[in-house]
């Protein structure tokens, strides 16, 4: 078995839709069933949805204070007030600030535009940056991506004179800023029918409005800032994105192109992962270590070769982010794991002095990727002794409310039910931690702490081809809300396995659908997943759980899975046979079973059958349990050394079966003991005897009895056997078992070294001697474990834990 690292959450399809709905729209099933899976279970619906109609483009004057804000932007051109267009340090800030940019250059508005320093301003106004405002002529402030939270400040601004237009997406507080205008769709009381748009959108929207047709020449800001924020890509967002995409793919934006070509990304294949993963990273490295006016320069240069240097720039900053990313990530892991003895904490809260504030909430994501709980980090001044940090949430635990319970205790917060920012003093810290995981145990239960992922359908290798992955394109924009499709490729075993990248990280799995090695195959990617490798056997049936797409290579293209989660259902085996050096093999099992990279509880355990081979054992009797199930213990199952009788073997999910047993019985009653199994190590040490696989015919028989019959005089044990064997061509271990079935049956004795007939001996069965029986016995068992091939000892394995049921007892030395 290997256990997935979620709970996979199957969505299913009837199939006499999914047959109606690819007839009628004239595409693959495959894409029909999708289709239904994300609910759009009737032709018309899921024809508008995939011809992107533009049903979806809402009345931007139906967000309360557009008119107003309208008004005042267009007086305030017509007087030539001078405008500062006030952003934030993040993917979307920087995209919303560029888009009102390129908006207000075309109104011929008199403008210029603040972004605050992330480290020594924090998020948001500030009122510094309001009375350099005042000091600069500025008049009229159009907030985008922020602001919505911000009572204090824009009270002090309208103190100062200045009149603040507000447009924003965050979560609305209890009181709203007064005496301004506020945009944004979740305002309480706003008619506005779509409320997940992201700041650059809100603004996408301000700009509709003062243009008063749909800009399309600002789709790609709007796009980078909906993708970057993590929007969920439905409704008008899809819309914006889907054309913003179009758009990027033949981009006239000198910045834009730079940017991609920076990172070595073709135009033409842009998709919104590229936007998430490769063009938001580098814009916000900018505001996350330098300044956000980086990015902002970029995006709305014309000159292509300055373009290119800065582009540049932030690509190198961005190698420096990812650098930090890495530091950081180690050092919260290790607080973190700093009390294993300790249960982990349901909400993690990780702070350090003089952390980068920047990055503070990429890592906070990588330890939500870990341990699923949700998490603070933050970077605590030396100086002010202020901690500013990032928090990253899970399901069912809404992070806003969360800090909304404790606002006593911060100097300020503001975010959403899955991400937030906030600021305050150290010694509030361990309040803070004590009060969210209060709130932790009030709304979560012990099934939120593992992930679900949502599947929507299982399919087939020979369903999945390239056209097919190519209308899957069709339901995209792929993002928040609307993801990538994920399927199930089930039972799949594979023709190949092995690790790939620079360092080793990454894992390429060749599924197959069946053992034939001409049959179909299908390549399977897993980005840091390398550490599954030890624990897939070579017999195992997987289930595959992945994102589709096209790998082309070379001019060739072929469809691939990239996979999310893995998992096998069945009792796996490792097949150690014959290997060299059998102590170096179980360190490392012990080592891996420790750390366990492969999900749920693992423990390692060795079953032996004869106790003389527990000296073979060396120093790994002190790493795992061991139990002896052998003839001289009367056949009890004993635990043989100090870990094994604290322990149990109904506990162990590893088991090693070290040598032969005497009797295959003996080994399924174990099996049948060990329910908790889940792989199985043979190993199967012979101990230095070495059977011949296969009892003696009955010509073999008569052949040495004759010859015994046939001496010319009587000659040494030794020699005759020599000589027999020479003769005869039979090994010598097989002539001395036959002489030894002889003499205890009575046929034949032994005296003065050398072997005589009995004469006139009673008649007698060979098949009733002892030592023939214990021969049949080891022979089956040679047979059964030795000589079979690793899926037919895989077969008999199972069939015989399943047939046991008679668990054996554990005794007691």
């Amino acid at each position: 078995m290997l256990h997935a690292k979620a709970k996979w959450n199957i969505t299913e399809a009837d199939d006499d839709q999914v047959e109606k709905l690819a007839q009628e729209l004239q595409i693959e099933p495959l894409l029909a069933r999708l289709l239904i899976a994300r609910g759009m279970t009737n032709i018309e619906q899921a024809k508008a949805f995939l011809d992107e109609g533009t049903d979806w483009n809402h009345d931007p004057f139906l967000l309360d204070g557009m008119g107003e804000a309208v008004s005042r932007i267009r007086l305030a051109i017509e007087q030539g007030e001078k405008i500062r267009i006030y952003g934030d340090y993040d993917a979307d800030g920087i995209s919303s600030t560029v888009l009102m940019i390129h908006l207000l250059n075309q109104m011929q508005a008199t403008f210029d535009y603040y972004i605050p320093h992330r480290i020594h301003e924090g998020y948001g106004l500030n009122n510094k940056a309001l009375d350099l405002a005042l000091q600069q002529g500025v008049q009229l402030i159009i907030t985008v991506d922020t602001g919505i939270s911000a009572v204090e400040e824009i009270a002090y601004a309208r103190q100062l004179g200045l009149e603040v237009i507000v447009t924003d997406h965050h979560e609305p507080p209890e009181h709203l800023p007064q005496e301004c205008i506020i945009i944004n769709p979740k305002k309480p009381g706003c008619p506005y029918p779509f409320k997940q748009l992201a700041g650059v959108g809100v603004a996408f929207k301000l700009a509709q409005a003062l243009l008063g047709r749909w800009p399309s020449e600002l789709l790609e800001f709007a796009a980078i800032g909906t993708v970057a924020d993590l929007m969920p890509l439905l409704n008008e967002n899809r819309m914006i994105v889907k054309q913003g995409l179009k758009r990027m793919q033949s981009s006239s934006n000198p910045g834009i192109r730079a940017l991609f070509d920076a990172a070595g990304i073709n135009l033409k294949d842009i998709n919104s992962t590229h936007i998430g993963f490769t063009l938001a990273p580098r814009i916000n490295a900018s505001g996350r270590l330098e300044h956000a006016d980086d990015a902002v320069r970029l995006l709305i240069t014309d000159n292509q070769q300055d373009a290119e240097q800065m582009a540049y720039q932030l690509d190198q900053l961005n190698k420096e982010r990812q650098r930090i990313v890495e530091e950081m990530t180690k050092q919260a892991y290790e607080i973190v794991q700093e009390s294993k003895s300790a249960p982990l904490k349901q909400v993690l809260v990780v702070a350090q002095e003089d952390w980068n504030v920047g990055v503070v909430g990429i890592v906070a994501s990588k330890l939500v990727d870990k341990y699923y709980r949700p998490t603070l980090v933050l970077s605590i001044d030396k100086e002010t002794g202020l901690a500013k940090g990032s928090a990253r949430s899970i399901a069912g635990y809404d992070l806003y409310q969360a800090l909304s319970h404790c606002q006593d205790l911060l100097d300020h917060y503001g975010g959403h039910q899955a991400a937030a920012g906030l600021t305050l003093s150290r010694e509030h810290l361990p309040e803070l931690e004590r009060r969210l995981n209060l709130l932790a145990e009030e709304w979560l239960c012990s099934d939120d702490f593992t992930p679900y992922m949502n599947v929507d359908m299982v399919c087939s290798l020979k369903e999945i081809g390239v056209t097919t992955v190519q209308q899957l394109e069709l339901l995209g924009p792929f993002g928040m809300g609307n993801p990538t499709p994920k399927v199930i490729i089930s039972n799949a075993a594979y023709k190949e396995l092995r690790t790939i990248g620079k360092e080793q990280q990454h894992v390429k799995i060749t599924l197959k659908t069946s053992k034939d090695e001409s049959a179909a195959t299908l390549d399977a990617v897993g980005f840091h997943k390398s550490a599954l490798l030890p624990w897939i056997s070579s017999t195992a049936a997987m289930d595959v759980l992945g994102e589709l797409s096209i790998n082309e290579w070379n001019g060739v293209r072929k469809p691939q899975v990239m996979i999310q989660d893995l998992r096998i259902a069945h009792m796996q085996l490792f097949d150690w046979r014959g290997i060299a050096k059998i102590e170096p093999k179980l360190a490392e099992l012990a080592e891996r079973v420790d750390g366990r990279s492969s999900g749920g509880d693992a423990r390692a355990g060795i079953l032996m059958f004869h106790t003389s081979n527990t000296s073979m054992l060396g120093s790994i009797v002190n790493k795992l349990p061991v139990w002896v199930l052998a003839k001289e213990n009367g056949n009890s199952l004993m635990p043989s050394n100090e870990l094994a009788r604290q322990s149990n073997l109904s506990m162990v999910t590893d088991m090693i079966l070290f040598d032969l047993p005497s009797e295959l019985s003996s080994l399924g009653a174990a099996l049948s003991s060990a329910v908790g199994m889940e792989r199985v190590y043979a190993i199967f040490y012979q101990g230095g005897t070495v059977y011949e696989g296969a009892l003696p015919s009955r010509d073999m028989f008569k052949t040495v009895y004759g010859a015994v019959q046939q001496q010319a005089a009587a000659s040494p044990s030794a020699a005759f056997i020599a000589s027999l064997s020479k003769r005869s061509g039979l090994s010598s271990s097989l002539i001395q078992f036959m002489l030894d079935v002889f003499t205890e049956v009575g046929l034949i004795t032994q005296s003065a070294g050398s072997y005589r007939l009995v004469v006139k001996p009673d008649k007698k069965d060979l098949t009733q001697s002892q030592i023939y029986q214990n021969r049949q016995l080891h022979v089956e068992v040679e047979q059964a474990l030795l000589y079979s091939s690793a899926q037919e000892l895989h077969e008999w394995l199972m069939e015989q834990k399943q047939q046991s049921n008679k668990p054996l007892l554990e005794g007691i030395i």
